[in-house]
């Protein structure tokens, strides 16, 4: 049972590179708030219930993505229309990773802080993610590096390692 707040659509089921997904209507994502990109749900694909971010893509339009135990206990798959029902969902919590002093030293002194801004929001937290992660200061340096010299290229699809 639907209530107020709640969307409901039908959608084709389908597959991109690896993922199933559907693209959800727009005249429903516009009444949703976005953070940093995303759209955070809950809701259920034939009664089964989930929780998932909807993925910007391009056109404006977002992207359900659904995994194989929620396409089972919604039982349907890939080529079937299902039935959907979802509402946003801000108590779901986006990890966020800190960026590293020595890159904001990096990104000031080489004027380069616009640059890295105008990334994607998912390309600039994939590299703060990976940042994040590593253990020594000289390989924290060496990657940094990579991202200065891709930057300083204007490169737009930029990557690190």
């Amino acid at each position: 049972m639907k209530s107020a707040g709640q969307y409901s659509f039908k959608a084709e089921i389908y597959k991109t590179g690896i993922n199933f997904c559907v693209d959800v209507p727009e005249n429903i994502t516009s009444k949703l708030k976005a953070v940093k990109g995303y759209i955070k749900v809950k809701g259920t694909v034939n009664g089964f219930g989930f929780t998932k971010s909807l993925v910007p893509v391009k056109n404006g339009l977002y992207r359900l993505f659904i995994n194989m135990p929620t396409l089972k206990g919604g039982k349907t798959k890939v080529g079937e229309t299902a039935n959907f029902i979802i509402e946003y969902d801000p108590t779901t919590i986006v990890k966020e990773y800190p960026m590293p002093e020595l890159l904001k030293k990096q990104l000031s002194g080489n004027s380069l802080k616009a640059n890295f801004d105008n990334l994607s929001q998912a390309r600039k937290k994939d590299i703060l993610k990976y940042l994040s992660y590593i253990k020594t200061e000289e390989t924290l340096i060496k990657n940094i590096q990579k991202l200065i010299t891709q930057l300083e290229q204007k490169e737009t699809n930029v990557r690190i390692p």
